[in-house]
Order: C-alpha cells, then structure tokens, then sequence
C-alpha cells in the first residue's frame, strides 16, 4: 500500500462513488475507496487518512438490512482529529447514528436543484449562493440530531447540507461529485485540502517518481515480462517500468490476427524508433484463425482467444530465464468493481489483458496502476513522453474484431471489417469529432442483404456503426452523428469495401445494450 497522504471513502453502494475519488485526485490528493464491510475503525487508522468520506447508496438507513458501519464516526472526529463528509445516505446515516429521524421524503428529489448557503463554513469557501446541485435521494432528515446545524437548503430540502457544532464533521444531501453540481470540486477540494489539510502532493512527477523508486526495490536485478496489447494501459506501464529498470524489461507483443488495420507495426514502430524500448513481435494469426475455424458462440471465442494468447505467450517467455515478474495495466476501477457492499470479493480481476495471468508461469505480477483512473493513465503518459495521438485511442477489446464479427471469423470477414473500420475512424478524426468520442468502431453482421450497384443485384454483407460517450465505460450514451456524416460513411463504405452493401448505426444506450457487441 502507498505511503502518501490520503483520503478515504467509504462505500455504501453508489453508482458515483468512483467520481468522489477521481474528483478529489484532480484537486491532487490521493483518494482510496473502502467498501463499508471492510471499514472497521482499526482499519480506517491504521491508514491515517487526512480525512474520510461516506458515499451515497441506495439503501434507506433505517431499513433492518442497510449497510452500516460497526462504529460511531464522532470517534473518528472527536478522538482522533479525523474530519468527516457524509454524502447523500453518509449524510443521513450521520444524522441516523446521532439520533436523529430520518423518513421518506414527502416529495422525492431528483435532478438539478438551486443550493442556499445559510451560513459562512469552509466548506463552502469561494462558492456561491445560490449554486446549482444535483440531487438523487427518496428519504430526508425529518429532525435534526443534537449538536448539529443546518448550513444550506434547497427548496424541498431544509437540511441539504448540515455541520456538528464542535466536531470537523459534514453533511451534503445532493451529489458534489457530479457533473451537474456546479461548485461540486470546488466543494471537494475544500474539505481535501482545507478542512483535512491535505498538501497536493499527489501529482503526475510523484507518482512517476515513487512508482519507480517502489519498481526498483521490489524486482532487483531480476527481469520483468509486459505482453503489450497495444492499448494505452499497457503501453504506459510498459515505458515506465523501462525507465525503472532498463534492459530488464522485456515487452512482447502477440499478434493475434485479430488487430485493427495496421495495429501491430504501429506498436513496433512506436517502441523500436520512439521510445528505443526492445520489443518482440509474435505473429500467430494463422494460428488463432485456425482455432477459431468454424466457432460462432461468442463466449467460446473468447476462450479460444484467451487459451491460445496463453499457449503462444508462454511458449515466447520461456526464451527469458531470467524473469521473475509479469506486468499488467491492471487499473483501479479493475480492483474495486470486483468489491461490494454486501462484502469484499476473494478475488481481484485480470481479464483486463487477453487471457490473463498464466497460473502454470509462477510469475509475481507488477502492476504500475493499481491505484490509477484511465484518466490518470492517460496524464502520466504524457509526462512520459507518450504521443498524444496514441495516448487518445478508443479502448480496444483484448479478443480484437473476434468480437465485432458476429458468428464465424474468417480471413474474408476480418478483411471487410478492418477495411469499413478503418474509413469510419478515419471520417471521424476528419471531422474532429473523434476525441469527443469514447469509443467508436465497425461490426460486421452475419446477415446478407439485397441491393443495386450499377445494373447488377447484390447480396452482401451488413456493417453496423457504433460511437458512443462514457467517461469509463460503465455507462455509455450513443453519439449523435450529424447526418451528412453517416450518409458520407454509408456512401464511402459501401462504394469502396467490396462485399458490403448496407451500413446501419447503432443508437442503443448502455444500459440496456453493451458497448460492444458480442
């Protein structure tokens, strides 16, 4: 566990709570989630937080079933100098914990409400009054606990934000960490900063800079392997761990056959002429298309994938005697999705690279960015050096265009595909929209359709669309693409891919669809 400053929030089960994180980092203090089931008080100083945070949920307190913590947080405050910050249920289970009422709301409160600031308190220092907040809750607090005071309220919320009268401790019935809280981070880096007195020490040179120091002390002069993917996580954490280590670090890229056009001597050129980083190039896609020969449950392609990446993996590692370690981009919302309310989970995830840690290799894993946002990825790349246009690329799913062709994968539908994606991406920086987008890219459907080129009939294939909007994936909206662009796409598809003769764009939301397809 790092050794920095830090914040901790409690988990009671929010959809957001990942933003009360991310949103205290960007004010440069480090954020650690804590499901609630983990949050006893022994724990909790043991890490010597500057200050803790309790989530939202969706639970109600009083309900027999809603999670709770195992101690008073007044101890945290009055004994130990720890100030708190109750969010949404953190607020009402201050207040339930003190001993005062909390009961359904007469007029449930969701959406943008209009803040009134009652009283001059840190916490609201350079907001102003009235300000924007975005509220999401059923239940209120009916009557207040004794020893604290309201300090704001919305029209329907007369307690929207609370205080104890003697104790560093807060309450907010609306959701700062949204978007649609005007002053939200300005709220959050009040309580980081001038309320638990935190530094901002937690930027991209220390992080690169202690991440190093820890790489250096725990590999020695032993050799580190990084299967690079060749998408954003793994390419950052392999430079960096390059420039801990050196020659020690030994990068090997599989090419599956399954990449986008052009992917694989894009990830070679990129380390062997940017970053002089030695890397090995496997090209196995006879091999995997073999494999995949006649397959179409999508589930089974996928192990297929997995498998065969491990088998090739191995085979190209067991040339490296001298390696002890395995490097993965392993991300922080990787660790603390597979946590939860009703208890934390036994084991972590590591599917984020094609098939995962190979258990027969015995290898102790390195992972730069366990305690990283993709966001935060993204900024220590630039620090190190990593181009821009490479650091911006839409997440690419680790079986590749296995999963955009639905049903069997052959070399005839992998070409079609790559050929109708690439002038899709293509169009899209074209039209600056690209950046704008979180992921966008080309499905090829197994259904043929008729149609008229010249004087002829055809019966070709048909290419669907999908651009969508995320901020990491979890939930996603489609893109609205401006029409004279999807008819320039369909005409450009269509008259240059030979084989497609129908494109269609996906407007499905995540919920209730997926991003990808398959």
């Amino acid at each position: 566990m790092t050794t920095h400053e830090r914040i901790l929030i409690i988990d009671f089960g929010s959809q957001v709570t990942q933003l009360i994180a991310r949103r205290i980092r960007e004010c440069g203090v480090y954020a650690e989630i804590v499901p609630c089931t983990a949050a006893t008080l022994d724990a909790l100083l043991e890490a010597r937080p500057r200050g803790v945070i309790l989530s939202g949920g969706p639970a109600s307190v009083y309900a027999p079933d809603a999670p709770r913590l195992e101690f008073d947080v007044r101890t945290l405050a009055e004994h130990h100098a720890v100030p708190v910050l109750g969010i949404c249920y953190g607020l009402q289970l201050l207040a339930y914990q003190a001993g005062g009422s909390v009961i359904p709301a007469e007029r449930r409160e969701y959406g943008r409400a209009e803040l009134f600031i009652d009283r001059t308190d840190p916490l609201f220092e350079g907001v102003p009054s009235p300000t924007v907040v975005w509220m999401s809750h059923g239940d209120a607090i009916s009557q207040l606990p004794e020893d604290y005071e309201p300090i704001a309220h919305t029209e329907n919320a007369p307690y929207a934000a609370i205080r104890h009268q003697r104790l560093p401790i807060w309450g907010l019935q609306f959701h700062p960490e949204v978007h649609h809280t005007a002053d939200g981070a300005r709220m959050l880096e009040n309580f980081a900063r001038r309320i638990a007195g935190a530094s901002g020490t937690w930027t991209p040179e220390h992080i690169i800079a202690s991440t190093i120091e820890q790489i250096r002390q725990r590999v020695g002069s032993r050799g580190v392997l990084c299967a690079l993917s060749g998408g954003v996580d793994s390419t950052v954490a392999a430079v960096l761990i390059h420039r801990a280590i050196g020659q020690q670090l030994h990068c090997i890229h599989v090419d599956t056959g399954l990449m986008r056009a052009g992917e694989s001597r894009t990830i070679e050129q990129l380390f062997r002429e940017h970053f002089d980083i030695p890397i090995t190039v496997v090209h196995a896609g006879e091999l995997f298309l073999e494999r995949l020969r006649g397959v179409t449950d999508p589930e089974q392609k996928r192990k297929i994938i997995g498998h065969t990446f491990i088998e090739v993996f191995e085979r190209e590692a067991a040339r490296f005697p001298d390696v002890a370690f395995l490097a993965q981009g392993t991300l922080y919302p990787d660790v603390i999705e597979s946590r939860s309310v009703a208890g934390p989970s036994a084991t972590i995830k590591t599917h984020h690279n094609v098939g995962g840690l190979p258990e027969t290799m015995n290898l102790q894993l390195v992972e730069p960015f366990r305690e990283l946002f993709k966001d935060e990825v993204r900024t220590i790349g630039r620090a190190l050096g990593v181009p821009e246009w490479f650091l911006e690329r839409h997440p690419f799913p680790g079986p590749g265009l296995a999963i955009r062709i639905i049903g069997e994968v052959t070399p005839e539908r992998l070409e079609l595909l790559r050929q109708a994606d690439e002038i899709f991406i293509a169009e899209l920086r074209a039209a600056g929209l690209y950046t704008e987008i979180w992921q966008a890219f080309a499905v090829l459907v197994p259904i043929q359709t008729v149609g008229v080129m010249g004087d002829s009939r055809t019966y070709e294939h048909l290419c669907v669309l999908r651009a969508v909007t995320s901020t990491d994936g979890m939930t996603a909206d489609w893109y609205p693409l401006p029409h004279h662009l999807l008819g320039r796409l369909a005409n450009r598809i269509t008259s240059q891919v030979r084989g497609i003769n129908r494109v269609c764009y996906d407007i499905t939301s995540k919920p209730p669809a997926t991003i990808e397809w398959e």
